[in-house]
């Protein structure tokens, strides 16, 4: 018998998950926001933070993308895009141009530096997560990465039926 913090001695303490069977690090939001951490970890060592990271990679898929655009992706306002972008332009990452159609539009687009950063900033992240699979069995890393590319595809996915349904 437990006595929980301000409960009283009734029996075991558990958690919902504990109850369910579940331990709580395999829950995958957890492992998600813990491998986020990681991610993190891995992009400042090249420089860049998780958010800067998202719009490189966002320009690869993206080519000529809209501030307001770029925002709707990353879930944040146009000025906070804005602020982040100005970051990457001043490191020569990012252009912005006039659009060749919409002289009002700004487009923005991967630099061959930008290119080169992001390629480092995968590099690193791959390296970091291999690092994290050395704990596994085999065949259990090679399951992980196969998860990662299955959700990989799911947000491939995810993105064709934005630009099909929004447009870039």
């Amino acid at each position: 018998m437990t006595i929980e913090p301000g409960g009283a001695a009734d029996g075991p303490a558990t958690t919902p998950t504990a109850a369910a069977g579940v331990p709580p690090t395999t829950r995958p939001g957890r492992s998600v926001a813990r491998l986020a951490r990681h991610v993190e970890q891995a992009l400042g060592d090249v420089g860049l933070s998780l958010p800067q990271y998202r719009v490189l990679a966002y320009l690869v898929e993206l080519d000529g993308a809209a501030a307001s655009t770029l925002a709707g992706r990353l879930g944040v306002t146009r000025p906070s895009v804005t602020a982040l972008v100005d970051g990457l332009v001043g490191r020569g990452l990012v252009e912005r141009r006039a659009c060749d159609v919409d002289r009002r539009r700004v487009e923005h687009h991967l630099t061959e530096a930008g290119a080169a950063v992001l390629a480092d900033a995968d590099a690193a992240v791959e390296a970091r997560l291999d690092r994290l699979a050395e704990g596994l069995d085999p065949e259990r890393a090679a399951d992980a990465h196969r998860g990662l590319d299955a959700w990989g595809e799911a947000l491939q996915a995810a993105l064709a039926r934005f630009l099909a349904e929004d447009g870039p």
